[in-house]
């Protein structure tokens, strides 16, 4: 029954969506804090130049009854501005009084909204340009302001330079007659509308500049805190998805295991039913083979090649068996101090015969009683497979360097070749059980050794070197040595 593993989506998927919208939370709150700051210091700048055009129309006020009202009724009996002389007498108190406050114009409305004076003598006697605002100030008396503006105000947050007279303060007020400084008596009848308009560009530009600043600050700091912010999420998908790699890779090694545990099992069983009958028959072949030979006649001749087939048939299913044997069931290392230099001559002993026929040479830089703690025949297995693969991969003549290193990491043994090397495309599968490239081979050589070298907390490393062929390093850690 064959087990399907699958994977979930890919951990944190959101960031992206996470960081652009906390980016957008970030930029929201900042510009509305921003525009109540900024309103906040509008408001203010707008009420201290009401305060000011107050004490400026009372002042107003007050030099137009001392100066004019009183002295034109005594002089005159009655006021009436169509008079060149009191119009010009009232002139001139009106402009000596606004002198460098930057009005812009200054009106007085009669009782029938009519305009009676004005710095602008045009519009004398017109009663189209008074409002409601005048007639509030007329009858019940109540002062007014009102913002004229010729450009928006966020046009102007973001105009390098306004023009003159864009932001106008208008203000109405009414005029009355003083009748002494006893606040008992209460204010004086009324006897017109004051309106006049001031230029509070300059203020407002003022205003307008410290908005931008605050927004820009704003955005700055925005992008500061979606930096860090953006970084912080990115780190964490980071390690959330470095994790669910982990755990993935962690899952298809179980499953792989778990398969081969299965089919280790089985191989097991099938390779110990077959031994048995395996050794059976090279030992007959053997024997045969042996009489044979010593009858030394034609026909048995060609009877001792069938059977010395026989015979090498066998041995090499024995080895075969033997592979699946020690994969499925991996021996336990019994350790102890083992001398590397050791391993090695009795390995090239055993491989003396058939270097010399290919015309193989071995080339030694190894350290004379260098020693591990490990299995001896496990050892010696793992380096006798190593060995075996690089005679194989050269298939002729050639050179195996082989040299051992100690330094504080630990020992370090390695054997090169001058074959071919390993393909780019196989690097990744050559340590996978049952993977060869070899005709006859089983593909567990190399998985034996790592097995071996794990089994006694060492490191397997293959890797192609650069003057050419295959280059394995078993690391024996400190702890090991």
């Amino acid at each position: 029954m064959k087990t399907k593993i699958t994977f979930g989506p890919r951990p944190f998927q959101p960031v992206k969506f996470l960081s652009w919208s906390s980016l957008v939370l970030i930029l929201a709150v900042n510009l509305l804090l921003s525009v109540f700051i900024a309103n906040s210091a509008r408001q203010t700048m707008l009420e201290k130049n009401q305060e000011f055009a107050i004490l400026l129309a009372e002042n107003l006020n007050h030099q137009i009854f001392q100066r004019f009202t009183l002295p034109t009724v005594i002089g005159f009996g009655r006021i009436e501005l169509r008079n060149p002389a009191q119009y010009e007498r009232l002139d001139q108190i009106v402009l000596s009084t606004i002198h460098s406050f930057h009005v812009l114009e200054v009106r007085i409305y009669d009782f029938e909204h009519e305009v009676a004076y004005s710095t602008n003598q045009e519009l004398v006697g017109k009663t189209e340009a008074a409002g409601k605002a005048v007639r509030q100030a007329l009858d019940p008396g109540v002062s007014s302001f009102e913002l004229v503006s010729r450009v928006s105000s966020w046009w102007a947050i973001f105009s390098l330079e306004l023009a003159p007279e864009s932001f106008v303060l208008r203000t109405i007020y009414p005029l009355r007659a003083e009748r002494g400084f006893d606040p008992v008596t209460g204010p004086g009848p009324i006897m017109g509308a004051l309106e006049f308009t001031q230029d509070i560009t300059d203020d407002y530009e003022a205003v307008l500049l410290f908005q931008l600043m605050i927004l820009a600050a704003s955005f700055a700091s925005s992008l500061v805190l979606f930096s860090v912010l953006y970084l912080i999420i990115r780190r964490a998908a980071g390690t959330i998805a470095k994790r669910a790699d982990e755990k993935e890779r962690l899952e298809r090694e179980l499953h792989q295991n778990e398969k081969l545990a299965s089919m280790g099992r089985t191989v097991a069983s099938i390779a110990h039913e077959i031994r048995n009958p395996l050794g059976i028959i090279r030992s007959t072949a053997e024997l045969l083979m042996k009489r044979s030979q010593n009858k030394g006649d034609g026909a048995d001749l060609q009877q001792t090649r069938l059977l010395k087939a026989i015979f090498d048939e066998s041995l090499r299913l024995s080895q075969t068996v033997n592979d699946f044997l020690d994969y499925a069931r991996p021996k336990a290392p019994n350790k102890a101090s083992v001398d590397l230099s050791q391993v090695l001559d009795q390995v090239l002993a055993f491989w003396e015969h058939e270097m010399a026929e290919k015309g193989v040479k071995v080339h030694r830089a190894d350290t004379a009683d260098l020693t591990v703690m490990g299995d001896k025949d496990l050892l010696y297995r793992a380096v006798y497979n190593i060995l075996a693969n690089a005679l194989q991969a050269m298939n002729g003549p050639g050179t195996i360097h082989i040299s051992t290193q100690k330094d504080s990491t630990g020992v370090t043994l390695t054997i090169r070749d001058t074959g071919p090397g390993i393909p780019g495309q196989l690097t990744d599968k050559i340590l996978d059980p049952f993977f060869t490239t070899k005709e006859k081979g089983t593909g567990l050589g190399l998985s034996i050794v790592n097995s071996i070298l794990r089994s006694h907390g060492a490191l397997l490393e293959l890797a192609n070197h650069p003057q050419g062929g295959a280059e394995v390093r078993m690391i024996f850690p400190e702890g090991e040595s």
